[in-house]
């Protein structure tokens, strides 16, 4: 279900900005629309559409506009033409009585420097928002309480926010923010000003807080990596456009062109990606009680395999057999294959990472089977596989060799 949607969204600084516009429909670009009206192309047709209870990251490099598509959502500046509907409400065509209420009930801000009043206690920041709405001194402090207890800022209610680290003032700036209990949190470069440490921290406790809380929340970054660690899914923005929108797993692994393939370069993919998205499917396998010695031998000489995992009727693993041990059995004339199997094989579910995945690369040489909930192989994941996506070739070369395979 949607939370927000944002519709063919365009945002233009400058006092020629329906000129501009119309350049802009015309199909001149970003330069020359500056040059000849001297209006800036902020954002340009963004349509999104963000799921309830998701955290959906924005990111870009400086410039690209992801902060002013972000100050769009809760007007903060009004959009030029296009629609951002916040449960199904413009909040651009809202007048100033609704959309105080939106952002009273329905929207909360944590920004990238805190905001703080240096001269108030940490609870009289946190419930600063909550005195603008004429909310008694009681409730105030009950509801400050606790959302500082959800932020780890027990006992620090009387502290003064200046004698905080920075760590300690972004957690009062998100108390703030939750004070109110808001249905959609926007988060704009909120971690960027923080010590490395402390911002993976922040990040961990962010993701821990989202799986109790369930809010819709907008992040900005420019950070791909804390895009991909945060983000159910992501937007990347490039000068003021749109250019993909997709999880993690997609824009890793299905780069729209080559400025997103560019951005994902440097990430570390065995963090991120699942074997469901490498591993080969419907691959060849030796079926027990139903295939003796002779067939399944065939089966692997036809693709050069050296072993095979074995499955009952149902598919379900069984263990994995080798060539070596099939053919004593067929030179004793054993018809069946049940001596021959071995037990100790390898198997992992489909959601787990690459990364799981190294340490049983030092305990088999024979490929990972991938199973699913009912212990029936759904995929098997040779090990040059791995080290093909641990090395970052190209996705080219990794179709050709799926295309070359085994499969069934």
């Amino acid at each position: 279900m949607s939370k927000i949607e944002i519709e063919n969204l365009f945002l233009i600084f400058g006092r020629e900005k329906e000129r501009a516009y119309r350049h802009l429909q015309q199909g001149k670009s970003k330069a020359e629309i500056l040059k000849t009206t001297g209006c800036t192309v902020a954002v340009q047709d963004a349509s999104l559409s963000i799921n309830e209870g998701e955290i959906f990251v924005i990111m870009g490099l400086s410039g690209s506009g992801k902060s002013s598509l972000l100050r769009c959502i809760n007007k903060l500046v009004r959009p030029t033409h296009g629609r951002v509907l916040i449960n199904g409400r413009d909040i651009v065509r809202a007048n100033e009585k609704e959309l105080m209420d939106i952002r009273r009930k329905e929207l909360a801000m944590v920004f990238q420097h805190f905001g703080l009043l240096p001269h108030r206690t940490v609870a009289d920041n946190i419930s600063f928002g909550l005195e603008l709405q004429g909310v008694d001194k009681d409730e105030r402090r009950t509801k400050a309480i606790n959302s500082m207890n959800l932020v780890g800022l027990e006992g620090y209610e009387d502290m003064m926010v200046s004698d905080l680290s920075g760590g300690m003032q972004q957690r009062v700036g998100l108390a703030r923010a939750l004070a109110n209990d808001p249905e959609v949190l926007l988060m704009d470069e909120a971690f960027s000003a923080l010590d490395p440490l402390i911002r993976v921290q922040m990040q961990d406790e962010l993701i821990d807080l989202q799986q109790k809380m369930k809010k819709t929340i907008v992040f900005i970054t420019h950070d791909l990596n804390e895009a991909i660690k945060l983000g159910d899914r992501i937007a990347i923005m490039r000068d003021g456009e749109i250019v993909q929108v997709g999880t993690p797993e997609e824009i890793l692994t299905n780069p729209a062109n080559e400025y997103v393939e560019d951005f994902v370069e440097s990430v570390d993919r065995t963090k991120i990606v699942p074997v469901s998205s490498i591993m080969l499917k419907n691959p060849i396998l030796a079926r027990f009680p139903k295939e003796g010695p002779a067939v399944v031998i065939r089966k692997m000489r036809q693709r050069n395999l050296t072993s095979l995992p074995v499955v009952n009727e149902e598919r379900q693993l069984i263990g994995e057999v080798h060539l070596k041990d099939l053919t004593k059995l067929l030179n004793e004339n054993i018809k069946t294959i049940e001596s021959a199997i071995r037990t100790d094989n390898l198997s992992v579910g489909p959601d787990a990472i690459i990364e799981e995945l190294l340490p049983l690369m030092m305990k088999t040489n024979s490929p990972i089977s991938i199973v699913d909930d009912k212990n029936k192989v759904i995929g098997l994941l040779p090990l040059q596989w791995l080290v093909i996506e641990m090395t970052g070739m190209g996705r080219t070369e990794i179709n050709e060799i799926i295309e070359n395979s085994q499969v069934e």
